[in-house]
C-alpha cells in the first residue's frame, strides 16, 4: 500500500487532502499541533474504510525536532505498514494573519519564516531519504504570491509563500534524477481555520472575498484537497516544478 505523509493534516486543506488520498488507496500519516482531535478523526475515518493511518505531533516552527520526527516516521512506517519508505509528502501546515507595514514585529516575521519557509526546507531535507523514487512532494502556497491576489497586510506572508514557489522549482530539478516530482498548489480564500478561524470571527469579510472569485464563493477545503491528491497520483506524472492555481478564478 502506498503511504502519504501530510504535514498539517488535522484540519482544513490538509485534512481534506488526507481523506482524498485515502479514498485513492493511500495509507496516511497526518501531523497535528493544536488539533489532535482532527488528526484522530482522520485516523478513525480511514481505518473505517479498511485502510491504515497514523497521527503524529509536530511543530513546524521547531526545526530542531525534525530529526527525531523523521525517526518516528521511520518507526511508524515499519510498525504499521512494514515499509521503509513512503510515496507522497504534502506540506500544508501554516500560520496566517495580516500586519501592515509599521505593525510587523521581528517576532512575527521570525515565526512566519520558520513555519512557511524554513520549516518546509529542513523538514523536506529530513524526510526525503525515506521518500520512494518516483514519489511526489506537494507544497501549499497561496495566491498572495500573484500580482492579482495581493491584499494589504500580507507582505511578509506573501513573500514567504513566494519563496516556497521558487523552492518548488529548484527541488523539482534536484529530485528529478530520482523520478520525484515537486509541485505546489496556490489556494485563494478558502474556508479553513486560517488566521485563528478568521472567517468565523469576522463573517463580514466573506462576501467581498467571495465576489472576487468567478464562481462567487469561497473555496472549500475539498476543492483544494482534490488538487493535492491529483498531484500525488499517476495522472499528474508529467507535471513537475509547477505552482497550480486552485482559487476558483480569484481576481480574474
Amino acid at each position: 500500500m502506498p503511504v502519504a505523509v501530510i504535514i498539517g493534516g488535522s484540519a482544513g486543506i490538509g485534512q481534506a487532502a488526507a481523506m482524498d488520498l485515502a479514498r485513492r488507496g493511500f495509507g496516511v500519516i497526518v501531523t497535528y499541533r493544536r488539533h489532535p482531535e482532527g488528526a484522530a478523526d482522520v485516523v478513525t475515518a480511514v481505518e473505517e474504510w479498511g485502510l491504515r493511518a497514523a497521527a503524529l505531533p509536530l511543530d513546524l516552527a521547531d526545526a530542531s525536532a525534525f530529526p527525531a520526527f523523521a525517526d518516528r516516521v521511520r518507526e511508524v512506517l515499519s510498525e504499521v505498514w512494514d515499509a521503509g519508505a513512503f510515496e507522497v509528502l504534502v506540506h500544508n501546515a501554516g500560520v496566517g494573519g495580516a500586519e501592515m507595514l509599521g505593525e510587523i514585529t521581528q517576532e512575527r516575521y521570525e515565526l512566519l519564516h520558520r513555519v512557511l519557509l524554513k520549516g518546509p526546507v529542513f523538514l523536506t531535507q529530513a524526510l526525503v531519504p525515506m521518500l520512494a523514487d518516483g514519489g511526489s512532494v506537494i507544497y501549499t502556497t497561496s495566491t498572495s504570491t500573484n500580482a492579482a491576489g495581493i491584499s494589504p497586510g500580507y507582505a511578509v506572508y506573501g513573500a514567504m509563500k513566494g519563496g516556497l514557489v521558487v523552492l518548488t522549482r529548484y527541488f523539482a530539478k534536484e529530485l528529478a534524477p530520482r523520478g520525484i516530482r515537486v509541485n505546489s498548489v496556490s489556494p485563494g480564500p478558502t474556508r479553513t481555520r486560517f488566521g485563528d478561524d478568521a472567517y468565523e470571527r469576522f463573517p463580514e469579510v466573506v462576501a467581498p472575498l467571495a465576489e472576487r472569485s468567478v464562481f462567487g464563493r469561497l473555496g472549500e477545503p475539498d476543492d483544494v484537497g482534490a488538487v493535492i491528491a491529483f498531484l500525488a497520483g499517476r495522472e499528474s506524472r508529467w507535471i513537475t516544478g509547477q505552482d497550480i492555481d486552485a482559487s476558483g478564478g480569484y481576481d480574474l
